[in-house]
């Protein structure tokens, strides 16, 4: 008998069908909401919408390697602002236009992920989260380095001239709407299959029992790497996004706050939880909105509110309405 034979295989939790169709269909449901809100939000929340939803896209690819397998890191800004140079310095000095520019930040996230994935691992626990954190740092460093061509701090402006694709001018808020509307749709579609498929639930089983799965038989390194891939990508993938609808680059967006940001998201709406990253990040997003108009210290009332959630929300807002009401969402 082979080891393939032999090994046994890690089966889905017992959750009948039906829980599974409740969790798509709420999901599908709350993609339907959000696009209805277009043609009813007044327009300052119109943008943040649609900011929100790419920020969350984000956490979403942050959630894969942290929620879903278990993995601490701290430089995931690191891959979003891969993305993003990725798209828009060829766009800025090189005169592509947005398609073959946005692949060029996909295939760069996709190369960014895999190198530093393949290092990163070779440590594990608080080693791997230091040795992200070192290599977002260096890449930061890097962005201020070469300033000469990514204007450092200051960042640089893609114009609204450039900002059209397949003759959809996506500067124009409708577009930019719906556009990032389906690359939030895509990350939670991709997410919720992930999740339910035989490679989602080795990446579980990771994160309840690295030892375990691996005496199963289980590649746990390659299933590690592949994580980092699938979140690194979806992270850099938000990042040539927000570039393309928001116009702009800059090393602002792979600097500390921005290793903190994501974590801060998927932990206040619920680690583990497909959901979990567009709550964190619509809430964390307008707490920092409506606390800033009263105040210069928003970020410690902002500190005070995740100190709070920790303590009486222990499994985020979207991991406890799970515990409490919903056990059947994914």
């Amino acid at each position: 008998m082979t080891m393939s034979e032999s090994r046994p295989v890690i089966k889905p939790a017992s959750k009948p069908l039906t829980d599974v169709k409740k969790s798509l269909y709420f999901h599908v449901g709350l993609i339907g909401v959000l696009f209805i809100l277009q043609f009813v939000l007044p327009a300052y929340h119109h943008g943040n919408l649609a900011r929100i939803m790419v920020l969350a896209s984000y956490a979403m690819g942050y959630n894969i390697l942290f929620g879903y397998t278990g993995l601490l890191s701290l430089g995931h800004a690191m891959f979003f602002a891969a993305g993003m140079y990725g798209m828009g310095l060829p766009m800025a000095h090189l005169g592509w236009t947005p398609e073959p520019a946005l692949v060029a930040g996909f295939v760069v996230g996709i190369a960014v992920s895999a190198s530093i994935g393949f290092l990163a691992l070779r440590t594990s626990g608080v080693s791997f989260m230091i040795v992200t954190l070192m290599f977002a740092q260096a890449g930061f460093l890097t962005i201020l380095y070469f300033g000469e061509w990514t204007r450092g701090d200051e960042g640089f402006v893609i114009q609204q001239a450039e900002r059209v694709m397949a003759g959809i001018d996506l500067s124009q808020p409708a577009n930019r709407y719906n556009a990032a509307l389906i690359l939030f749709s895509l990350c939670l579609i991709f997410t919720l299959k992930l999740v339910h498929s035989r490679f989602g639930r080795v990446m579980i089983a990771i994160r309840e029992n690295e030892e375990r799965t691996q005496m199963l038989g289980y590649d746990v390194h390659f299933h590690k790497w592949m994580a980092v891939i699938m979140s690194g990508t979806m992270a850099a993938l938000a990042g040539a996004a927000y570039a393309l609808l928001f116009g702009y680059a800059g090393a602002t967006f792979a600097s500390v706050q921005y290793y903190i940001f994501p974590l801060l998201w998927v932990l206040l709406g619920g680690a583990g939880t497909a959901l979990g990253p567009f709550i964190g990040t619509l809430f964390m997003f307008y707490l920092i909105d409506l606390s800033s108009s009263f105040t210069t210290a928003y970020m410690l009332i902002a500190g005070l509110a995740l100190v709070l959630l920790t303590l009486f929300l222990p499994q985020g807002l979207v991991g406890e309405l799970r515990r409490r009401m919903m056990p059947w969402l994914t």
